[in-house]
């Protein structure tokens, strides 16, 4: 059986509630053969990422899949590429708010997500959910975590595919609508893996 662990997090910038977590915590703990663990991330810069390298060793999963919230978006956003700076227009829940700050020492500017993300905004179209591929997951704690991710899973040969998702607010995208998403999400991950479909997926702006 497969093994996943998908993360979401809390709220932030006074907002209520994170359409992400709400997400996450809706996922059934079993999607397909995969078998679920979910974790809740604070979005707190150092935070953050030390928890889902705690979650990562403590679980052993062979996928991981992170979720965050875009406000602007109304899309379930499959993330390309992260980027090794901490730029943050507003502080996050611990009154941080790095400027230009690298998150690896002495590692790559930019790294690529390893989920078949083609493949997958092509399913979730298939299956009537709004989804683009996204080359820009930001430079708040939603990139910092993306590329903490990306930095473990090249450290760990056991972890098959590993990438983060952006989902809209919940006024945008009901919840169920997310989930739906996140699990097809799953479901492409755990067939495919790696490996992705050549299809257009460029952009102009």
């Amino acid at each position: 059986m497969t093994r996943v662990l998908v993360t979401g997090f809390d709220p932030f910038a006074n907002s209520a509630s994170n359409a992400s977590e709400e997400a996450v915590r809706a996922l059934s703990d079993r999607v397909g053969s995969s078998e679920i663990i979910t974790r809740i991330l604070p979005c707190v810069f150092g935070r953050s990422s030390e928890l889902l390298r705690h979650a990562v060793r403590d679980h052993a999963p062979d996928i991981v899949i992170c979720v965050g919230e875009a406000g602007g978006r109304s899309c379930v956003s499959l993330e390309r590429y992260a980027i090794n700076r901490d730029d943050a227009r507003i502080p996050d829940n611990s009154g941080q708010q790095p400027t230009d700050r690298i998150i690896v020492a002495d590692a790559p500017l930019a790294v690529e997500s390893t989920l078949p993300v083609k493949a997958i905004v092509e399913a979730l179209q298939a299956d009537a959910v709004p989804a683009e591929l996204s080359l820009s997951a930001g430079s708040y704690v939603c990139n910092h975590v993306f590329y903490t991710l990306m930095h473990l899973a090249d450290a760990t040969p056991s972890i098959r595919a590993a990438g983060f998702v952006h989902v809209p607010v919940e006024s945008t995208m009901p919840t169920a609508l997310a989930v739906r998403g996140i699990e097809t999400v799953i479901r492409v991950t755990d067939a495919r893996g790696s490996s992705d479909i050549t299809a257009v997926g460029g952009r102009e702006d």
